[in-house]
């Protein structure tokens, strides 16, 4: 199978993007590579710190190769938003491909430090790990919010990222372009979109160089997604539109069969729900006719 370098050279050369969906339990994952097969795309799949936790750094990597090897679809795993070296050796040990190294908290030298470190740690494990660094302010928690903070509006400039990759020698840089973890209620509603700065991203993209990924991407206008993609971005996260998803359809779910305690038979409408979610957003994402725009309806 193809590495995931291989696939993001290609997708980059064909304009288009890799989706990247975060899982927290088997009716994700489950939903993730269902909609990948049926589209017939790659597809990335991530786990944050607090997600491995749940689910088991080992057994989400030997998961998820096993899925990978039965199943045939070009199926990667991430290490999502890792915020120390100890955390991020232990995925590159368990198999992980590519892993997110987050100190963008962090003051803009130490956040350099602590990235370079890991860069060099991680390829001295597995060389063709892809490593990726976070410059910039886009929150935390893939979650509902009330409002959204004004530390969202100090975006990642050129020379931010210029002098970041040059430093650090990252595979992949995650900028600030407007984008934010978590959705807005009334993005929840389909009342509001994220909106973001295509002018931003085709600057940093010119000066970094590297491959670009858009975190929280969760509530993003169409429209932006296309022109983000054109602009420069490579990988898109999404993860609160599953969960709106998974906690939607288990609801409807459990209001229907009041009585059912069997999981197998509570879960697959759940699985579907959450399917349609991110094959809607993999279409997208490589320029296939999606229908209507993405909405998360409120419940």
């Amino acid at each position: 199978m193809e590495t995931l370098r291989t696939i993001l050279t290609r997708s980059e050369k064909q304009g288009v993007a890799l989706g990247h969906f975060n899982v927290s339990d088997l009716v994700l994952l489950k939903a993730v590579l269902a909609a990948a097969a049926e589209i017939e795309v790659p597809v990335l799949v991530g786990a944050s710190e607090g997600e491995r936790d749940f689910l088991g750094t080992r057994q989400l990597a030997a998961l998820v190769k096993s899925l990978r090897e039965e199943s045939g679809v070009p199926i990667f795993l991430n290490a999502d938003h890792t915020h120390s070296l100890t955390k991020a050796v232990e995925a590159v040990k368990a198999g992980f491909d590519s892993v997110v190294a987050d100190f963008s908290a962090l003051p803009f030298a130490e956040n350099v430090s602590r990235t370079k470190e890991a860069v060099e740690a991680l390829k001295a494990i597995n060389p063709s790990v892809i490593v990726e660094g976070e410059i910039g302010d886009i929150g935390t928690g893939s979650e509902i919010h009330d409002t959204v903070g004004n530390q969202f509006r100090n975006l990642t400039t050129p020379e931010e990222a210029r002098q970041f990759v040059a430093a650090t020698g990252i595979d992949v840089l995650a900028p600030a372009v407007g984008n934010m973890h978590g959705m807005l209620k009334s993005m929840v509603q389909g009342k509001a979109k994220k909106r973001l700065n295509i002018e931003r991203i085709g600057d940093i993209k010119k000066a970094a160089g590297v491959f670009l990924t858009l975190h929280g991407g969760s509530g993003t206008d169409d429209a932006d997604f296309r022109n983000a993609i054109a602009a420069g971005i490579n990988i898109i996260h999404i993860n609160t539109e599953l969960r709106v998803a998974w906690r939607q359809s288990l609801e409807e779910n459990l209001k229907r069969q009041p009585n059912e305690v069997v999981p197998y038979k509570i879960l697959p409408p759940v699985i579907d729900s959450v399917k349609e979610v991110v094959a809607s957003r993999l279409k997208l994402f490589t320029g296939q006719p999606t229908g209507t725009e993405v909405r998360v309806a409120a419940s």
